[in-house]
């Protein structure tokens, strides 16, 4: 059927903006803790260069002799501004760090959000260790836009301008050469700067991202690289990027301090400058000899506020590059389409799932990794699933999970398709124990918090129990607070294994699935942990994917074979399909 030209009609897209506004603008929500800092730097530096002209005027005042009473005034301005600088520094400092770490990290936890429904198969396209620089390095980078770019050109801008104005107030010629050299030094020297660094900054970055992708595969392959004796190859290219990187800061190091040289070029011509057309001033009788010492000074330290700005160009530089990468993570589009009003799912009751008909490609015009796959998943019952390498068991996971698409077919959850619950609706209905499940390198508690955050202690208790994990808990110095090294590197593998059973079982998932359970475990632990799995999983919809059924008694015993069921064994235990799992509450 041919939808009407309405229906059809696609609305264009808006432009989006520079992948540097747009870092701006998911920081800019946080501007009520930023502006105090910003207005704090800017008084700071008024303060500095307000110092240095009050107390010029005070001591050649003095040098006239005058009444004391004529002083004071200058006396208390010099003191005040003298402790009020010091203050200023300190609350700026206290202030900006505050407000752009709390900037950041409300930037990073939207990065991590948008990353979500892109694992796992939307994220092949980024490299492991290029991923980890995006989340780290480039949201980081988004401190030194606030930090080091806005709030010192701020500060810049109203030292130059209010140093302008007093300027032309006491010699309106002098206020224009100062305005005029602060403008030059404040602008084209970091554009320069900007403009400068664009390509190093790239090119820099990319090398970054290289060696961290080098770094992950030396740090979580070093046995292999080993075993193939590929271990000095990885090595040499691991020097050969850290020194580019050496070099690319060695060229931004010397493009810094010659605009830094620059500047100071400038201070000195306006310092010259000014102070001469004082002197003509004072000579014709235009100017005392008191506003000629003070505008002097002024000229002098109005530009020790855009020292900071070359280094604030070269961050910039960075910054855009930072910036257009996280746009480019940011608008991967997921490989899951979320629906417009998602379906409530009723997770309190026991949910079965059917398909029918499943069909799934990797790629658009690859082969099917399911090709008109159909099956039952009855609630309350035990599915034993076969198949060799490559015949689309992850794949069928993963379409269970919504973290693939289908092309066609039917995935129905509790009556309803799939489709129509959102992404995160789905993984809290089925979800469970997968092949690459993590052991992260934190204490025992805050994995399986991962599962369940809001979790009791009675409840991870349980948990382990019916894991067969808590004698195990127990018998640590530090029990639950054990920290259990990289990807549990302080735990044998059945502990690992049964670690995260635990964690499935306390996130209580109507539909529970558990892929490979026992990989890589000797027979015995195997034959142990399996049993473990069975005991725990009684009453509750299971989808078990095993290369080794034997012993086993499931409701059902299938065999994936190139994307479709080949075989059906059923093996009843007593009672199973009587009992149903129990409601959640």
């Amino acid at each position: 059927m041919t939808l009407p030209a309405e229906a059809t009609a696609v609305t264009p897209a808006a432009p989006k903006p520079r992948p540097t506004l747009r870092l701006l603008r998911n920081l800019l929500p946080y501007w009520r803790r930023l502006l105090p800092a910003a207005l704090a730097s800017a008084g700071s530096e008024l303060a500095a260069a307000a110092l240095m002209a009050t107390a010029a005027w005070l001591i050649t005042r003095a040098a006239e002799q005058p009444p004391l009473a004529s002083v004071s005034l200058a006396i208390v301005a010099v003191r005040a501004l003298a402790l009020g600088r010091g203050a200023l520094r300190y609350t700026d400092r206290l202030l900006g760090h505050d407000g752009v770490l709390r900037a950041v990290a409300g930037f990073r936890t939207r990065v991590y959000e948008a990353l979500v429904p892109l694992a796992p198969a939307g994220t092949p396209a980024f490299r492991s260790g290029d991923l980890l620089a995006r989340l780290v390095d480039d949201v980081d980078a988004a401190q030194n836009l606030l930090l080091r770019v806005l709030i010192p050109a701020a500060a810049a801008c109203t030292v130059a301008a209010g140093a302008t104005v007093v300027a032309s107030a006491l010699l309106p010629q002098a206020g224009a050469v100062l305005g005029l050299l602060l403008l030059v030094a404040g602008l084209l020297v970091p554009m320069l700067v900007l403009a400068l660094s664009r390509r190093t900054s790239y090119a820099e970055n990319a090398v970054r991202s290289e060696l961290a992708a080098l770094t992950l595969d030396l740090t979580q392959g070093a046995a292999d690289l080993a075993a193939c004796g590929a271990r000095g190859r990885a090595h040499e290219r691991t020097r050969r990027a850290t020194a580019r990187i050496a070099a690319l800061e060695r060229r931004a190091a010397w493009t810094t301090s010659l605009a830094s040289t620059t500047v100071l070029l400038f201070q000195a011509a306006a310092t010259v400058g000014v102070t001469w057309l004082a002197l003509r001033a004072h000579a014709a009788g235009e100017l005392s000899a008191v506003h000629l010492t003070v505008l002097a000074v002024l000229a002098l330290v109005s530009f020790e506020a855009l020292t900071p700005l070359p280094a604030a160009a070269r961050h910039l530089a960075d910054v855009r590059v930072s910036a257009r990468r996280l746009a480019d993570l940011l608008d991967t589009p997921p490989p899951v389409t979320e629906p417009l009003v998602p379906a409530p799912l009723a997770t309190h009751e026991p949910l079965g799932v059917d398909i029918t008909g499943l069909r799934v490609r990797h790629h658009p015009d690859g082969p099917a990794a399911l090709d008109g796959l159909s099956l039952s998943l009855p609630p309350g019952h035990l599915t034993v699933l076969l198949g060799a390498s490559g015949s689309g068991k992850s794949t069928l996971i993963a379409a269970l999970m919504r973290f693939v698409p289908y092309e066609s077919g039917s995935i129905r959850l509790g009556g309803r398709e799939l489709r129509d619950y959102a992404g995160t609706d789905a993984r809290r209905a089925i979800t469970g124990m997968t092949q690459d499940a993590h052991v992260f390198h934190t204490t025992i508690r805050a994995n399986l918090l991962l599962a369940r955050p809001d979790a009791t202690d009675a409840d991870l208790h349980e948990a382990a129990r019916r894991a067969r994990l808590l004698d195990w808990i127990e018998s640590l110095p530090d029990r639950w607070h054990t920290l259990l090294g990289q990807n549990g590197s302080a735990m044998s593998g059945g502990q690992r294994q049964r670690l995260l059973l635990a964690r499935a079982l306390l996130a209580d998932p109507p539909v529970l699935v558990l892929d490979e359970p026992t990989e890589g475990l000797d027979p015995d632990t195997a034959a142990a942990v399996l049993s473990d799995i069975l005991r725990a999983t009684h009453g509750r919809t299971t989808l078990l994917i095993t290369h080794n059924p034997a012993g086993l008694a499931a409701d059902q015993i299938l065999t994936l074979d190139n994307g479709r069921i080949q075989s059906i064994a059923p093996r009843p235990r007593p009672g199973w399909r009587r009992k149903q799992c129990p409601a959640r509450s």
